[in-house]
This record gives structure tokens, C-alpha cells and sequence, in this order.
């Protein structure tokens, strides 16, 4: 059985549950302990489902990362953003359409949200450089995180960009600079930034925007310093490679939960977040709400304070001394 197979079955069990409900809330004669046997057979199903997504082998979760159809920036910030107003430009040079961003509510909480944006089509695609920011596109970000943080405002990231652009001209403008300062402004915000992964995690163009205090990704998305083609084409000289390389590369989502690097994954519904956008959205809300609610218990000091510490801690390493005889007595 498919991964489609079991989610249509998934979605048959749940509208026998909830039509079920329905009849008991309205004095119907069906029994509460009906229902028990059908949440028990939704359970193995999703722990089918689960078992189904583990086998995928990382270069098919790369193409559905980059799926045509993933939901977007603007898709999102349609279901989740209320009266949402984009802002534009970075007060220095251009305004950048990789990158888009703005101000709105999210259950009546006033929220500044960013995140990188394709487009549907090629024409739409030159216009936003493929999700690619220019250094403009980096500095419109900080400049509206700087803004909600004079204003106490959660900072909400959404990431999907293969990287940052890499032509002459935003070489020349300093994309490196731009990238490198976000990182470190962003570090002593004084104000929750929630970060989540929505379709390609590539480079330090999605770092830009991935100092968090909460980072997410969502199950079929990728994170990573370099893409799989690239890995290859350096590694062995061969594009075609990328399969190894997707492995090689531990980008999926679980393996980054294991290493620390992000806080948890959002489950996509169907076959993948371009299978429904709206649900997408959803469960990115829940994510969302849950950690604002958390993080605004915190003051602000021991919000950078921690911030500072969850990114210190990444990585593992052994450092191997050479033996001194002094030392070591000998």
C-alpha cells in the first residue's frame, strides 16, 4: 500500500469519526464506545503512513521540496495573516521580490512576517529570481525585524530558496556581508523569532533568516549548506551523483531533529504540502501560536541569552592533543 492509499483511508476514518460525533452530540443512539475502534484503526494507519514516509530516500524528499506546487510565502500569509500589509524595500537600494514581508495578525496577535517567494510560472519566476535574494533582499528583511522589535513583535521566517543569488551584481553590492550581518543582529533580537522551513533550506541564503528561538521544517522539506548537484559536481565531478549525495548530506528533516540543528517537524497532509494549502497552513498556525504562547514568557535578555545558546551548541566534535611527555609524566 502507498503513502496515497493510506491517506485517502485516513481521511474516510475521519469523517466516519466526526460524523459519529456529531449524531452523539445531537442525543443520537450511537455509543462513545463506536467510536474507540475507529480512532484505534486511524492510529495504525498514521503509524503506516509514518512507516511509508521513513522508507522515502532523501533525494525524493528533495523533489518534493521542490515541488512546482508547494504553497508559497504569500499562499501561507493568506490562510494564517489577517490584515496583512507588505512593506517594501531596504531604505539603501532596491526592493528585492525574492523576499517578501510585512505586518499583519495572527489570532489578534500583531506579527511581522518574512519569507522568501517564488513563482508559479517563468515569468514570475525572473521577477523573484527563482526565491534567490539580491543583498537589498537580506537588508528589507532585518530592516523589518528591527522594526518589530521596536514594536514587540513575533518575528515569523519562512524559508525556500535554493541560495542566495549568485550574480556579479550582488557579489559587488556584498551578498556576503548582507547574509553574515543578518546572522548576527539576528542573534540579539530582543523579541520571539519563529523560523520554519517550508520547501528548500539552501545555503546562507536560508540561514539569513533561520536564527530562531523555535526552527521547524516541515516532513518533506530540505535544509542544507549546499544542494545535492552542487555536493556532487564538487565531490566527484558529476552532477548525476545527487542521489548519493542527498544521503551523504543528512538535509531530510529527521535527520536534522536528531542532530539538534531544528526543534521539531511539521507533518504535511496528503502526499505533500501541494497536495492542500490550506491544511499546510494550518498546521503551521498551530506551530506558530504554540511558540509565541511559550516564548513570551521570556524577558528579554534571557531570550538572546538562550538563542545564543541553542545555536553555540550545534555540532559535535573531538579535539585530538598530541601526547606531551612533560604531561604526561614520561
Amino acid at each position: 500500500m502507498n503513502r496515497k492509499d493510506i491517506d485517502n483511508e485516513l481521511l474516510i476514518l475521519k469523517k466516519k469519526i466526526r460524523n459519529l460525533k456529531e449524531k452523539i452530540n445531537l442525543g443520537g443512539k450511537e455509543k462513545t464506545e463506536e467510536i474507540e475502534p475507529l480512532i484505534d484503526e486511524m492510529n495504525k494507519r498514521v503509524e503506516n503512513l509514518r512507516a511509508v514516509s521513513n522508507k522515502m530516500r532523501a533525494i525524493d524528499v528533495v523533489r518534493l521540496a521542490r515541488h512546482p506546487k508547494r504553497p508559497t510565502t504569500l499562499n501561507y500569509i493568506k490562510y494564517i495573516v489577517r490584515d496583512f500589509m507588505e512593506l517594501h524595500g531596504d531604505r539603501r537600494f532596491a526592493d528585492d521580490k525574492a523576499i517578501v514581508g510585512g505586518i499583519g495578525y495572527i489570532d489578534n496577535i500583531p506579527v511581522t512576517i518574512i519569507g522568501h517567494q517564488k513563482g508559479r510560472n517563468t515569468k514570475d519566476n525572473l521577477k523573484r529570481h527563482f526565491g534567490m535574494a539580491h543583498p537589498e533582499g537580506y537588508r528589507k528583511a532585518l530592516r523589518l525585524m528591527e522594526q518589530a522589535e521596536r514594536f514587540g513583535r513575533p518575528i515569523i521566517n519562512l524559508i525556500d530558496t535554493p541560495g542566495a543569488y549568485p550574480g556579479i551584481g550582488a557579489e559587488e553590492r556584498g551578498q556576503s556581508e548582507a547574509i553574515a550581518y543578518n546572522l548576527y543582529k539576528m542573534s540579539g533580537l530582543k523579541t520571539p523569532i519563529i523560523s520554519i522551513i517550508t520547501g528548500e533550506g539552501g545555503s546562507g541564503g536560508a540561514l539569513a533568516l533561520g536564527v530562531a528561538d523555535r526552527v521547524y521544517m516541515l516532513s518533506n522539506t530540505i535544509y542544507s549548506v549546499i544542494s545535492p548537484e552542487g555536493c556532487a559536481a564538487i565531490l566527484w565531478k558529476d552532477a548525476t551523483k545527487s542521489d548519493e549525495a542527498a544521503e551523504s548530506l543528512k538535509l531530510t528533516a529527521p535527520s536534522l531533529l536528531e542532530f539538534g540543528i531544528i526543534d521539531d517537524i511539521i507533518d504535511e497532509p496528503g502526499e505533500g504540502a501541494h497536495t492542500n494549502h490550506e491544511e499546510t497552513a494550518k498546521r503551521i498556525k498551530k506551530y506558530i501560536l504554540n511558540s509565541i504562547e511559550e516564548l513570551k514568557k521570556e524577558n528579554p535578555m534571557e531570550l538572546t541569552e538562550k538563542r545564543y545558546n541553542k545555536f553555540r551548541k550545534i555540532g559535535v566534535y573531538i579535539e585530538d592533543m598530541p601526547k606531551d611527555p612533560l604531561i604526561n609524566g614520561e
